[in-house]
């Protein structure tokens, strides 16, 4: 008569472990956000991300920028401190290569296509980010130190190193859950 007891308890114990792993396997989000800012602080616009089978799909709209092409990248800290946004960090590099979608030993992970502001100041971004995930790992934007998003004052040449020759960061958003 032990012995039934013995599985019997195996059992659930299996049971609890399984349940637990499928409770952990569900914390993982599936969208993140983001609210983005101009240089003296102001909300500009905001961000959703949306994780996808083949990346994290990037959504987002921005207002009371110069018209024009722009470049937009993913950081490497989860940091938006105005004017200058440098407490950002550098590009989302996971993989220690070099900037660009042209270069031949990049791109970094958070490196985007440009977005064009139309005449009156204002965009609508939607991309997808194939290099990153909202889940678990070294390419995941909800590491330790975090990500932003961060918008520069210019276009990405896709090329150069470390940044694009984009320009200034003239807008931030912290990437959140």
């Amino acid at each position: 008569m032990r012995i039934p007891g013995i599985v019997m308890s195996m059992v659930l114990v299996a049971g609890g472990v399984l349940c637990a792993g499928a409770a952990m396997a569900q914390t993982a989000p599936s969208t993140a956000h983001a609210d983005i800012v101009n240089d003296k602080g102001e909300k500009i616009g905001t961000a959703t991300l949306k994780q996808a089978k083949d990346g994290v799909k990037i959504n987002a709209e921005v207002s009371q920028l110069s018209p024009g092409v722009h470049a937009i990248h993913i950081h490497s800290a989860g940091q938006c401190q105005p004017p200058d946004f440098k407490s950002a960090g550098p590009h989302f590099n996971p993989d220690a290569k070099q900037h660009g979608m042209k270069n031949p030993a990049g791109p970094h992970a958070g490196d985007l296509p440009n977005f064009t502001v139309g005449s009156d100041g204002k965009a609508k971004i939607a991309m997808l980010a194939k290099s990153v995930t909202l889940g678990d790992g070294p390419d995941s934007l909800f590491g330790p130190a975090g990500t932003s998003l961060v918008i520069h004052a210019g276009p990405d040449d896709y090329i150069t190193d470390p940044a694009g020759n984009s320009g200034a960061r003239i807008a931030c958003g912290v990437i959140q859950k």
